[in-house]
């Protein structure tokens, strides 16, 4: 499509008939990147349209723009400019990846999903002969997660260890991107089953504690054992880490008031946390 057909396929279009990418992984956070999207819009309009593709009378699937039309939706407006393209599936599924992965934050849980819905895409297009017109080559003879790792500028091995993401209950994924668990442990992770995770997350939750890169590999490898349960978890995750501190002493009169399994350290946790609550009520610290 040249730049004179894009200009003509630019038009205003209601919000209520703008809707969401099926699957679309990114989120749409009230963050400061946002907060500064509303005000921009706000002084300035919409300056480069969303981008869509007609999936009914008066319905449009966005490909991009999400954000753009969450701030137009805070700003109260009823439209925004979109530009109308025709696209296949797997077409409007690298293009929603590909813009969307030029955003400034991107979590890992996003990146996972498009990652992996990309390549699904790349390899229905690699196996139809398409050229993808964001690589500018066809995906076949190339592996498409080579030419994801080549766009992205990661390492091939670094789009499959995201992609494996995808296989981490929520909770877990969650902690992903709360930075509880780094990216290594969290793939090790993700070979365990989901009743697994789970049982692993509960004990997690428990103890306040996530595993390092060794714990998380020990855990993985154990997986297919039948002593996998709440106890060895327990254990390996109590390991003191290198870089853990001595734990402090408990006197026996103070872990009368706390539950059997706790240890030490968690001891001291729920200890520390209580008194930065009574200092935080008494407008000691903020």
């Amino acid at each position: 499509m040249g730049r004179d057909d894009q200009r003509q396929a630019v038009k205003n279009i209601p919000l209520e008939q703008l809707k969401p990418f099926k699957n679309h992984p990114f989120q749409v956070r009230d963050d400061e990147e946002f907060r500064h999207l509303v005000e921009s819009i706000e002084i300035h309009g919409v300056i480069h349209p969303a981008v869509a593709r007609q999936i009914g009378e008066e319905c449009y699937e966005l490909i991009s723009g999400h954000r753009r039309k969450a701030a137009c939706e805070v700003l109260g407006y009823s439209e925004m400019p979109v530009l109308v393209r025709s696209m296949t599936d797997d077409e409007a599924v690298v293009n929603m990846v590909d813009t969307n992965l030029q955003r400034e934050t991107i979590l890992p849980s996003e990146r996972a999903f498009a990652y992996k819905m990309k390549l699904a895409a790349m390899s229905h297009q690699g196996r139809k002969g398409f050229t993808s017109a964001q690589l500018g080559r066809k995906c076949v003879g190339k592996e498409s997660r080579e030419l994801i790792a080549e766009q992205v500028g990661q390492s091939r091995n670094q789009i499959s260890r995201y992609i494996r993401l995808t296989e981490l209950i929520p909770e877990i994924l969650e902690m992903v991107d709360n930075r509880k668990i780094a990216l290594n442990p969290a793939v090790s992770i993700s070979y365990l089953d989901k009743k697994q995770q789970k049982l692993l997350y509960k004990v997690m939750v428990a103890l306040k504690a996530t595993p390092s890169i060794s714990q998380a590999k020990a855990i993985r490898e154990k997986a297919s054992e039948s002593d996998f349960t709440e106890d060895y978890l327990v254990s390996i995750l109590s390991e003191k880490k290198p870089n853990q501190r001595e734990p402090m002493i408990v006197e026996e009169e103070i872990k009368q008031y706390f539950p059997s399994h706790y240890n030490s350290e968690q001891i001291h946790n729920t200890i520390l946390l209580l008194i930065r609550n009574w200092s935080k009520k008494r407008g000691y610290t903020q």
